[in-house]
């Protein structure tokens, strides 16, 4: 049973501090619809120092949650120690990504106060509980008065990221450039095709045949995509006559993979002199090959691209000054929120009924969302 409802991010009633707090949690690796489950903790200690408390106003579910649930993603969730009906257990609690809303802070704490906006700059916070006490310098504040939705803020640090990252990186791109990408349906690639049209960039964009192809291809146009075609369409051999009457003959220098396989290796035909081709997914689970003569004639560089890894080796100045940026696009309505579906897990239920609420979800993700984003919204326990 799925419960919708849009995201809440007035303050609450009663504070953290005399509520109790849910977390979805495991305790060994595995199927996720199996070993995911909801339990009731003690009420958060009052922060001190630089710590801050803070309630989860929204929490995306992604693919890599998932991944790092099952134990195949190379960032795994923390053990903690939680204690569950006064028993000391060790437990994992997901989530990567997510919006938190301080509701107090530390004597030590300068730069945020009570209703603050924030995302999170630590790796695998754990953002699936209704909230938690963390440090200061483990979050980003995020211009909460600026206008941005809380779909958007909840979802600006992966996929937006990425797609600003990819776009920034490695190619010195300017307006009128082009930018070829497979994947383009995903919620990266939507968020390339926005950030691309931006900054007057023109788009070629790969997708699979599909019974609602004419759906998406204008879905992705309306994001301003400049060309939507299959990975069917990469075997017809006068594509690249084709795209250099579209580019006019420039080099396209930038090209983004997440897929993989014979259709990715295909599209490198379509690589220009001194392109970049950047591969941050293998959607396909399949191997990637390259022919030879892209390298020797056309002097091709691949890179993988790891976001995560980007903010091992960026300064939380850097993560901040981006995050700016995507604020103010979002902000003025120039950046759709992701098409999405909110699961509100009530404070009112027990732990067994909000089990059986992640446990759906999650289902619902390993078999395809309808292409809708999954956004947690928990609760504190209410007695």
């Amino acid at each position: 049973m799925l419960r919708l409802s849009k995201p809440q991010t007035s303050t609450w009633k009663r504070t953290l501090t005399t509520m109790a707090t849910r977390a979805i949690v495991y305790e060994s690796d595995g199927n996720p619809a199996s070993v995911l489950s909801a339990v009731t903790c003690p009420p958060l200690p009052n922060p001190t120092g630089s710590s801050i408390a803070l309630k989860h106003v929204l929490s995306p579910v992604h693919p890599s949650d998932i991944n790092a649930i099952e134990g195949v993603y190379p960032y795994q969730p923390r053990p903690r120690q939680l204690d569950v009906g006064g028993r000391e257990r060790t437990l994992r609690i997901p989530g990567n990504e997510g919006l938190g809303e301080v509701t107090d802070v530390g004597e030590a704490v300068k730069g945020l106060k009570k209703g603050d906006w924030v995302v999170f700059g630590k790796k695998q916070s754990g953002t699936w509980s209704s909230g938690q006490i963390l440090e200061e310098k483990d979050v980003i504040k995020v211009d909460r008065e600026s206008g941005i939705s809380a779909v958007n803020a909840a979802t600006l640090v992966v996929n937006p990221f990425t797609a600003y990252n990819m776009l920034s990186d490695f190619v010195d791109l300017q307006p009128g450039d082009w930018v070829v990408q497979n994947g383009a349906n995903s919620a990266v690639g939507q968020a390339v095709i926005t950030l691309a049209r931006l900054r007057g960039l023109h788009t070629i964009n790969f997708i699979r045949k599909r019974e609602d192809l004419s759906d998406v291809q204008t879905y992705l146009k309306s994001l301003g995509a400049t060309h939507v075609m299959t990975y069917d369409d990469l075997e017809d051999k006068t594509i690249t006559e084709q795209v250099k009457e579209w580019t006019g003959g420039k080099d396209i220098r930038l090209l983004l993979n997440c897929v993989g396989g014979k259709a990715t290796t295909r599209m490198l035909r379509l690589a220009g002199k001194n392109a970049h081709f950047v591969t941050y997914g293998a959607m396909a689970k399949e191997a990637l090959s390259f022919p030879p003569s892209v390298f020797i004639f056309n002097n091709l560089t691949a890179h993988g691209f790891w976001q995560t890894e980007w903010f091992k080796q960026k300064s939380q100045q850097e993560s901040a000054r981006i995050i700016g940026e995507l604020v103010k696009y979002m902000a003025t309505g120039k950046f759709k929120e992701p098409n999405h579906e909110i699961v509100n897990i009530n404070g009112k239920i027990s732990d067994q009924e909000a089990t059986t609420i992640i446990r759906d979800a999650i289902s619902k993700v390993a078999h395809g969302s309808g292409g809708k984003k999954l956004l947690l919204q928990m609760d504190p326990v209410q007695p």
